[in-house]
């Protein structure tokens, strides 16, 4: 299968192409995994780190996993939750060698106590956006418009001019989606 095949259509087949040709070893999956998630690692990274940094760790992140690409199991969790895994990891890492390294400069001042790093909740975050991103652009807007802008069903079904049961059906459905694909994210 060529390059192309895994990034022409840009839905969840052929996300699951890509992490199958990637759990197979297959040379271009890992371009392919990048293109498709690459942005998603840096903006990762970007949240918690300077540019350079950043564009390091990500580089390391996609090494890594193609290096361990055969501990990735499609079966398991999707391939965006793995590499999420593999970032919080190496921004940890670096987060740490980081203050490591202050503190052997710094050895006069006392060093602080150390704060709960945010890089979970932005992981979370992160994970939740990619995954509104699956969903119908119409069950993307009604869930957005629900949960982040606070209207109500009647409210969406007024401004989208819909049926108030369609609304609550497309709430429904992409909820048990989001909780679907969020709780593989998590295994």
């Amino acid at each position: 299968m060529t390059y192309t095949a895994y990034v022409a259509v840009p839905g969840s087949e052929s996300i699951h192409t890509v992490e199958k040709a990637f759990a197979q070893g297959e040379e271009q999956a890992l371009k392919a995994a990048y293109l498709l998630h690459g942005k998603l690692v840096y903006t990762y990274c970007r949240r918690a780190l300077d540019e350079p940094r950043s564009m390091d760790v990500t580089q390391e992140v996609f090494i890594s996993a193609w290096k361990n690409r055969h501990r990735f199991d499609p079966a398991r969790g999707t391939l965006v939750s793995w590499l999420m895994s593999i970032t919080k990891n190496r921004i940890v890492d670096n987060l740490r060698a980081e203050r490591r390294h202050t503190e052997r400069r710094d050895t006069a001042r006392p060093a602080e106590p150390a704060t709960p790093d945010p890089v979970d909740a932005i992981a979370e975050r992160l994970l939740v956006a990619d995954a509104l991103r699956s969903l119908p652009d119409r069950a993307r807007r009604v869930v957005i418009m629900h949960y982040f802008d606070d209207l109500t069903h009647r409210q969406i079904a007024e401004r989208l001019s819909m049926p108030l049961g369609t609304v609550k059906s497309d709430i429904r459905r992409s909820l048990v989606q989001l909780r679907s694909q969020l709780e593989s994210d998590h295994e």
